[in-house]
């Protein structure tokens, strides 16, 4: 059986989901706060939701209003018929900016994939960001051309296979495994994203998210492209990394502090002790204090 209601998170905020229609497909947003011409667009990782901000939404101040998106076949947002291709995010969010952000630059907070589509947006259209916060978006390793025939292959192979996706007799499973997965997560934590990121299918539970996003992407990262987007940014940006994540040390020479501050201009750099990757699920208040510190020195004393 699934957790009570007693054992999950209760969120301090009502957040209020809306679709959109973005390019053409039906997009979810959650709100949280005032309504606002100028709000702070949440940009949520792979494999997750706008939803799962709800911890640090919590922890904001409360005048502060809020627009989470969740991506396409993400959430509640529709599937992509025949695929997906990275630059769609990028398109996707300026068309919800667009929409959503008319009072002037945008203000981001993004978290890992949806931290990469802020920075690269950043330098891409400079001029439309006011800050960014980005939660270990930082980019993949490099891969070299070498790596194409066998990327391509494995591509076409998957291409006829079709989604083994079992999912979950409830949203409870996946909150246990959620936990055993990372103990620096609470049980009751656990269960408001377990039933954030999964819908009953018959008698069980499958992932919110496409299937098909797990397929290989037949185009190599090619992290020099990243990183001249990323260079030609002017906004000033927080960059924050988890003391225990894994993925700041898969990057290698590509993850040290100076390495970060090569390739992001007018960056703050803060490391976070004891937690991961997944941070705002974790000390959602701590991230909070780090990103209203950010706002109020870095960002007001800005010319």
């Amino acid at each position: 059986m699934s957790a009570t209601d007693d054992e999950c998170y209760a969120p301090k905020r009502a957040p209020v989901h809306e679709d959109l229609v973005l390019r053409g497909l039906r997009h979810r947003i959650t709100r949280w706060g005032p309504p606002s011409a100028q709000p702070i667009i949440l940009l949520h990782g792979f494999l997750d939701a706008a939803d799962s901000w709800q911890f640090l939404v919590d922890e904001l101040p409360a005048d502060w209003s809020f627009v989470g998106l969740d991506w396409r076949g993400f959430g509640g947002s529709d599937w992509q018929p025949g695929g997906y291709w990275f630059s769609d995010y990028l398109a996707d969010l300026e068309a919800l900016l667009d929409l959503v952000a008319t009072g002037g630059p945008a203000r981001l907070i993004g978290h890992s994939m949806g931290g990469n589509i802020a920075a690269l947006y950043g330098g891409i259209r400079p001029g439309r960001i006011a800050w960014t916060v980005n939660l270990e978006g930082f980019g993949l390793p490099a891969t070299s051309p070498e790596e194409a025939p066998d990327r391509l292959a494995r591509w076409l192979d998957e291409q006829s296979q079709r989604s083994r996706q079992t999912g979950y007799a409830s949203p409870g499973d996946l909150a246990k495994y959620l936990c055993s997965r990372n103990p620096r997560l609470t049980p009751p934590r656990a269960e408001f994203l377990a039933r954030a990121w999964t819908r009953p299918v018959g008698q069980r539970y499958r992932l919110a998210s496409d299937p098909r996003h797990r397929l290989v992407n037949p185009v190599l990262y090619r992290r020099e492209e990243a990183e001249a987007c990323w260079r030609r940014g002017v906004a000033p940006m927080l960059l924050l990394l988890g003391e225990h994540s894994a993925f700041r040390t898969r990057l290698g020479e590509s993850g040290t502090d100076e390495y970060f501050q090569s390739v992001f201009p007018r960056l703050t750099l803060q490391t976070i002790p004891g937690v991961g990757h997944m941070m705002h699920h974790e000390e959602p208040g701590v991230v909070a204090r780090c990103i209203e510190q950010f706002v109020a020195q870095r960002v007001t004393a800005s010319p």
